[in-house]
């Protein structure tokens, strides 16, 4: 066993031993005292991650360019809704600007929020890829999240607890040829988190967590593009030929039982995959 594999089992270790919900995954009645805000929350592990959620009882606040009926028709005094191009910073700034946030977290012990959007665009070698295309990605996987975490911390202060969960990807910690824009924009989510932890502020935790292959749109783009754009396509369309993608269901899961547990934090960077469930 390798220096590196024995640090990761006893972080393992050490996680599932504090994989103590906040509160039960079963109680669907009671008021919560957490709330939670969702980036991309109409579709993939977004719509995953927010139905869960309400599931639990949890009051949600979703961000994304269109609404999602049928949860809210579901959940309707559960689920707020806002419609806001998450790409366009300057929308996101006046949105910022307003009172919605702080109004939604006030009287909440725990806020979390997570960012969820991203886009896998531009894919291909970087003499190929459009300026505007760039600046679209770097918008809606770098900007829109490290803004909307600043204005979490500001505006749910009065909470007792406060959770940020940036949805990384393995391309954050390993490159890939023709996913240049993916792989730096993920990798900044990550080292954001890292910086952020060393604020030593206890009132508030962060992790950039990569949530494994979902069988998601973002999957299908993937296995979509051309073999000179994105030489790794085939690996990609065998995890789903031989049925190793995870749902939505499955990781929003494994996620949420993390994000709401005793041991979120302990480590900004962390892998869902390597996360020890409690026995």
């Amino acid at each position: 066993m390798t220096l590196d594999t024995e640090r990761k089992k006893i972080l393992r270790e050490k996680m599932a031993a504090s994989l103590k919900p906040l509160i039960p995954r079963t109680d669907m009645t009671t008021s919560s005292p957490i709330r939670a805000i969702v980036t991309g929350h109409t579709r993939g592990l977004g719509a995953a991650l927010a139905e869960q959620l309400l599931a639990r009882g949890i009051a949600v606040l979703g961000l994304s360019r269109s609404r999602h009926a049928t949860l809210k028709a579901r959940f309707p005094a559960l689920l707020e809704e806002i419609e806001l191009e998450l790409a366009d910073t300057a929308r996101v700034t006046q949105w910022i600007a307003t009172d919605a946030l702080r109004a939604f977290a006030s009287g909440a012990q725990t806020v979390l929020l997570i960012n969820n959007a991203g886009m896998v665009q531009p894919i291909g070698p970087i003499e190929g890829q459009d300026a505007a295309a760039i600046a679209n990605a770097v918008s809606l996987n770098v900007a829109t999240p490290l803004m909307l975490a600043s204005a979490l911390a500001a505006a749910a202060v009065d909470a007792t607890d406060r959770r940020i969960v940036h949805i990384s990807s393995g391309a954050a910690r390993n490159a890939y040829a023709g996913w240049s824009i993916y792989c730096a924009t993920k990798a900044a989510l990550d080292h954001h988190a890292r910086a952020v932890s060393l604020d030593a502020n206890r009132a508030l935790r962060i992790c950039s967590l990569a949530p494994g292959v979902i069988d998601t749109n973002m999957q299908a783009e993937i296995r979509g593009s051309g073999v000179e754009q994105f030489p790794m396509r085939e690996k990609f369309e065998d995890l789903k030929r031989n049925g190793q993608l995870a749902t939505p269901e499955q990781c929003a899961t494994q996620l949420l039982d993390y994000a709401l547990s005793d041991a979120f934090g302990q480590t900004p960077v962390a892998d869902i995959r390597e996360i020890a469930r409690p026995a």
